[in-house]
């Protein structure tokens, strides 16, 4: 799989557990307590008596058909609840090609993740999860990179290393091959700590594709820019950065 696989370590259901240790060091309880599961327990009116049904509308049954979208990740269909991402679609985006040929720029945008603290918060992140490995599948055609924009996310928008860890692994063996680059952009010291604990893990082919971008001025030198979207979030982290440091 030339290189991109992760190695035994990380494979394994039980991860190692002083590298648990570690990453728990590092992340602030308030941020762990917010991953537990936050679906609402359903109120007595809102549970269906035995032998009743729910009468839709006709403009209901349309509404709710335009609310489900199937996406296929591997050999399987996934339904994913549209309505309910509808706010954090642009997480990912297309960016354009680079080189020769369909080589696809993948933007994901971290500042558009949904916060740990919104109601539902797991409900909203498997079906992201499934949008955005789905749409990941549609964009791409040969190679990619993935231009990761950390920049103006706050740690309560940042997706767990479960979430993150579920995503590769879904991920097809034609993408994870043709992945040639990941460029971190802006990355912040939690992720780079991340990435140096879980590094003995991951194989030195794939450790090699991820490169740290500080500026947009630098993520111009690498890629072209004329349809990376840059979320204004990060135009005016830019603007603050710059004039704190004037």
């Amino acid at each position: 799989m030339e290189g991109v696989e992760f190695k035994e370590e990380w494979q394994d259901e039980d991860f190692p557990s002083w590298v648990s240790l570690c990453i728990v060091f590092i992340m602030d309880l308030e941020h762990i307590s917010n991953l537990v599961d936050d679906l609402p327990k359903p109120k007595t009116t809102d549970v269906i008596r035995k032998g009743s049904l729910t009468e839709y509308t006709a403009a209901e049954e349309k509404d709710d058909g335009r609310r489900w979208r199937m996406f296929r990740i591997g050999e399987q269909d996934h339904r994913v609840d549209m309505k309910a991402i509808e706010p954090y679609k642009k997480v990912i985006s297309h960016g354009g090609y680079y080189g020769d040929g369909l080589n696809a720029i993948v933007v994901f945008a971290v500042c558009f993740m949904p916060e740990s603290s919104q109601p539902n918060y797991r409900y909203l992140m498997d079906n992201l999860f499934k949008y955005v490995i789905g749409t990941l599948e549609l964009l791409v055609a040969e190679n990619y990179m993935i231009v990761y924009l950390n920049g103006a996310t706050t740690r309560r928008k940042m997706p767990s290393l479960g979430w993150l860890r579920k995503c590769y692994q879904q991920i097809d063996r034609r993408l994870r091959k043709n992945l040639k680059s990941l460029i971190i952009v802006h990355p912040s010291w939690f992720i780079r700590t991340l990435l140096a604990i879980t590094k003995p893990f991951i194989s030195s082919k794939f450790s090699q594709k991820i490169k740290y971008v500080f500026t947009l001025a630098e993520l111009a030198e690498l890629v072209p820019m004329e349809y990376v979207g840059i979320p204004e979030c990060i135009k005016q982290y830019v603007l603050l950065f710059k004039y704190v440091l004037n």
